[in-house]
């Protein structure tokens, strides 16, 4: 009778147990899910296009960076890498990235600079337990020329504090291994931040959209 009761309350046990674990877990998950973003700002009005291709831009630090593979037949070749185009809320919307030609993305560009770059509202945290792939949970294909700047240049200068700022690892990789900074002119913009297909936006509105003239929604 004793060895009976003390069975049923070590199983008692073991499921609160279970329980208490799973419990963090979700807890955990949601943590991840949930993180903040790169700076306070909320998010823009889906309405407002081009404002809100600049802040998804501006708020995220890495995507998707697509170009053409001469030695796979020409097929799209995707590689994910850091970028920045400057300080969240007050970026240039202008997409760098520091890259090596060790890496076949850097390669192939120099050989055809048509690109594109991805990036995903998911990675910033915004869009809670929904699918990546719903369109209220926004994407971006930025498309054009991936070129490298003149390490000279003013340019290359912003670029290059845009860059560390946001990635402070960067300015330690190994100088041997000839990183420079590249800029993706962009010529075509795909934006899907709601239902009923993507945004009309065109570059130059995309360009030209100040940061600090938001609506704001949640």
């Amino acid at each position: 009778m004793i060895m009976g009761r003390l069975y049923v309350l070590n199983v008692s046990f073991v499921l609160i147990l279970v329980l208490i674990l799973e419990g963090f877990q979700e807890s955990s998950l949601v943590q991840v899910q949930a993180r903040p973003l790169l700076s306070s700002s909320s998010r823009p009005h889906p309405a407002d296009a081009a404002p809100f291709a600049r802040w998804l831009v501006s708020h995220s630090s890495w995507g998707v960076l697509n170009t053409i593979a001469d030695d796979l037949g020409g097929a799209p070749f995707g590689n994910v890498v850091s970028f920045s185009d400057g300080q969240p809320d007050s970026g240039s919307g202008i997409p760098y990235f520091y890259l090596t030609t060790l890496d076949p993305t850097a390669s192939y560009a120099l050989k055809d600079q048509r690109s594109s770059f991805t990036i995903s509202e998911y990675n910033i945290g915004t869009c809670g337990k929904k699918d990546p792939e719903n369109p209220s949970c926004a994407k971006i294909t930025l498309t054009g020329k991936l070129n490298v700047l003149d390490y000279k240049s003013k340019e290359a200068e912003y670029a290059q504090s845009a860059l560390f700022s946001k990635h402070p690892e960067m300015e330690d990789w190994p100088q041997g291994h000839n990183f420079q900074i590249y800029k993706l002119d962009i010529e075509n913009i795909f934006l899907i931040n709601w239902f009923g297909g993507p945004k009309p936006l065109t570059p130059d509105e995309y360009l030209h959209t100040s940061l600090n003239k938001l609506s704001f929604t949640m």
